[in-house]
């Protein structure tokens, strides 16, 4: 269902590697795709497929209370800190650490062998998410196509054509089931209880698997196979073989304990589960392909279609994936990388699906992934969703606010137990079961594995979703209370300081910086602590207005808001990182914390904080250009932020390059080896990460419109070298949308449109030093003379 229109990514080879393979996905299951006659992977997962179990939060909790962390040990903590008795302050402190949060596993993989022949080509059509290879077979054209339906719920395979066709179905992990029907398969695995990430080497066990289940939850997942098809059936002791087949239909479903867990669902037993995955794939099989495929395609055509970016010259149908990545044409690349970020939101992070995009996305070959293939929540979370809003995405922004819901349940707890607080707490990281402890296993460095302030960067999100959509049910239902017990948390964890309020102990992940001649890591009131609670605060107080709830926080907030530090100038004339004056111990740091002032917060503009504004830029160009996709990522999007439209533009070319050199070993975390794009074009380190793909588009939308602080700003960071191009649907803060076009590097057309929000409200739209206000009722849009 290919439109003359499409943007789809070409290849003229099988993958050869997981790296080279087509991402499809529909939020809950994602596949990789590696086409090419003979045998071929089809590489499976369902983003409810963790190690770990529901109770895991609550176990590791008790444990690190049992071990004497507490109110009473963090006052000693806060001693020792004051004092400068680093050794101390940081012995103490590793006491709080629980061991790791879970990890995201593959799940399955479907082999499918076709007879001799070769590839003619192979897409990923990036507007309806549907892989597809032309293939000769025997002599014979076959046609293959693979998509992730999400109406239906299951991973779709149809095959064209003459030819024979074996299948197998196998898993990585521990297969306690397997039954081969003469029209499919239907595979049982048990999950394993515990993963600890590869970082952590002294762990005896790295993958632990149970014998049955715990604490009434039993770690199971089911997938069922079957095949439509024209063809003869058989098997063999471990394969579906059909032959003389013209058509063929595969779908595949699954059906897992952890999905019941994040439904809210009593668990099922594990017949049910093969009940519910076959009842899902036989009411797919009973649609046929065509309709399967014509709903699939209306239904993501829908959601990507309601934003799109042209730079440059019109791409339409495939697109040579070399001719990407030899960046030869630049607005090609910015024009691919926004619509490709896009395109893997929308596949990984779908509303009702299941967990939200981690940091592999939903794709995953590895059963101790880099980092865990977790929620990393001191930027890459956050960067996930960056783009969900401003490219027209909000409803893939729901299934964060659902781990959110989980992550401010176990959080209470934290706060309460650990800290004797109100509200809740989210440090580091944190998985499918909402993990809210410290992470580290007692000897994680406290620059990456204490740091409080997890919740206060992600309840940002919510706060988002209301001010592009205009959603005031959302805004008192969902937003106001993740907002509200966050800032409880907040106002118990300042503490008196010189005069202000500080975070004590303070870390600025994951940076150190120098005393007496050792890097270290505890210090007081690190910029990006006060920026975060500074917009908690401000946010409640807005929602608490917006939604007309009166509390009794809100007056607390009030004291507290204009007690907290603001940013300051080190001597250097660089925006200060910690409370204090400290000199960096890496000052080239990947990590660009303080600047969360800048982008996201906007509580340093260029305009409002010009002095302040200045010694951000001074911090970046201190900080330097290259290290890996995120961090070039949120470089991209913070130039742009300050107007400086050329070195974005050149932060977005080094990262668009090919990766240098091997990417399946990881590379150290310092920037002395850059990262790059990998021959699929997702971002890497290594390791690979989506995150970078993800804010690649954050950052290409940032250099086109911005729409902070009550004003629109059109083509506010435009390279000279991008003279035309057209962004249709972009979406703005106040619920509103913009349709920019722009020629010879100048604003040709602009059309303003108002989707939902309020009405009276005026909107300020700013180009090239010229001022409009207007106001637009829901559904009315207005063209603005250029």
């Amino acid at each position: 269902m290919m439109r003359h229109n499409d943007l789809a990514l070409s290849w003229p080879a099988p993958a050869r590697e997981w790296i080279e393979a087509a991402p499809v996905g529909n939020g809950r299951l994602g596949a990789m795709v590696f086409g090419g006659a003979g045998r071929t992977r089809l590489q499976v997962n369902d983003s409810t497929v963790w190690s770990g179990t529901p109770h895991g939060p609550a176990d590791s909790l008790a444990d690190v209370v049992a071990n004497g962390a507490g109110p009473e040990r963090l006052a000693e903590v806060r001693a020792a800190v004051r004092a400068g008795d680093h050794r101390t302050a940081e012995r103490l402190l590793m006491s709080f650490e629980g061991p790791y949060s879970q990890e995201f596993l593959p799940f399955a993989d479907l082999w499918m062998t076709l007879g001799e022949g070769a590839l003619q080509g192979r897409t990923l059509n990036l507007d309806n998410g549907v892989a597809h290879e032309f293939l000769v077979v025997d002599g014979n054209e076959v046609q293959r196509s693979v998509w992730a339906s999400h109406p239906a719920g299951v991973l779709c395979v149809e095959i064209l054509g003459r030819t024979d066709l074996w299948l197998e179905l196998e898993s990585p992990l521990r297969t306690v089931h397997k039954v081969l029907r003469d029209n499919g398969f239907d595979l049982g695995v048990e999950i394993p209880v515990d993963g600890a990430p590869e970082h952590e080497p002294e762990v005896a066990e790295p993958l632990r698997y149970a014998d049955g289940p715990i604490d009434d939850y039993d770690p199971f997942g089911a997938v069922v196979v079957r095949i439509d098809t024209d063809g003869q059936v058989s098997t063999t002791d471990k394969a579906l073989v059909v032959t003389g087949s013209t058509r063929a239909l595969i779908v595949l479903g699954t059906s897992t304990a952890a999905r019941d867990f994040w439904d809210g669902r009593s668990t099922r037993t594990r017949t049910e589960h093969f009940a519910a995955a076959e009842e899902r794939v036989s009411a797919a099989l009973a649609q046929g392909a065509a309709e399967l495929l014509r709903e699939h395609d209306s239904d993501l055509r829908s959601l990507l279609g309601g934003t799109s970016l042209r730079i440059g010259r019109q791409v339409n149908g495939p697109t040579s994936v070399a001719e990407v990545l030899s960046g030869r044409d630049e607005r090609l690349t910015a024009t691919v990388m926004f619509q490709y970020g896009r395109y893997l939101l929308a596949a990984s992070s779908r509303p009702g699906s299941g967990p939200p995009a981690n940091l592999q996305g939903v794709w995953n070959a590895d059963l101790r992934p880099a980092w865990s293939s977790n929620y990393t929540t001191n930027i890459n979370l956050e960067m996930n969703y960056w783009p969900a809003e401003v490219t027209g995405l909000g409803e893939c922004h729901l299934p964060l606010m659902d781990l959110l819901d989980r992550m401010a349940a176990n959080g209470a707890d934290v706060a309460r137990e650990l800290y004797g607080a109100r509200g809740w707490v989210t440090h580091h990281n944190t998985d499918m079961w909402g993990w809210s402890l410290p992470v580290g296993m007692g000897h994680g460095n406290p620059s990456w594995a204490i740091w409080m302030m997890g919740g206060a960067w992600l309840v940002q999100h919510a706060w988002d979703h209301y001010e592009f959509t205009g959603d005031k049910d959302f805004l008192r239902d969902r937003a106001w209370p993740l907002l509200r017990g966050c800032a409880a948390f907040c106002l118990d964890w300042l503490v008196e300081g010189d005069g202000w309020l500080d975070t004590v102990p303070s870390t600025s992940p994951e940076n150190l910086f120098m005393a007496d001649g050792r890097p270290e890591s505890l210090t007081l009131s690190s910029t990006m602590d006060i920026a975060l609670i500074r917009a908690v605060f401000t946010r409640c107080l807005d929602a608490a207005q917006l939604a007309g709830v009166d509390d009794a926080i809100l007056p607390e907030i009030k004291v507290a808001l204009p007690r907290l530090r603001p940013p300051a100038v080190a001597d250097g004339g660089w925006l200060q990182e910690w409370g204090e004056d400290l000199p960096e111990h890496d000052p080239q740091h990947r990590h660009m914390s303080q600047l969360v002032t800048v982008y996201p917060l906007g509580q340093i503009d260029p305009e409002a904080t010009p002095e302040l504004a200045q010694a951000a830029a001074h911090l970046m160009d201190r900080r330097g250009n290259g290290a890996m996709g995120w961090s070039w990522a949120w470089k991209i999007a913070l130039r742009a932020r300050l107007g400086d439209a050329e070195t974005a533009r050149s932060l977005l070319l080094e990262a668009t390059r090919p990766l240098g050199f091997a990417w399946d070993v990881n590379a150290p975390t310092d920037g002395s080896k850059w990262g790059g794009l990998l021959p699929n074009l997702f971002s890497s380190h290594p390791p690979f990460q989506l995150d970078g793909n993800f804010g690649f588009a954050a950052g290409i939308a940032e250099m086109l419109v911005q729409s902070h602080h009550g004003v629109i700003r059109v083509l506010p960071a435009l390279p000279s070298s991008w003279p035309s191009g057209a962004l249709t649907g972009v979406r703005c803060r106040g619920g509103l949308a913009a349709d920019i076009t722009w020629r010879d590097g100048s604003l040709a057309a602009l059309t303003i449109r108002r989707l939902a929000g309020d009405p009276q409200q005026t909107v300020t739209v700013v180009h090239a030093g010229q001022r409009t206000e207007l106001t637009l009722a829901v559904g009315e849009e207005r063209r603005l003379a250029c």
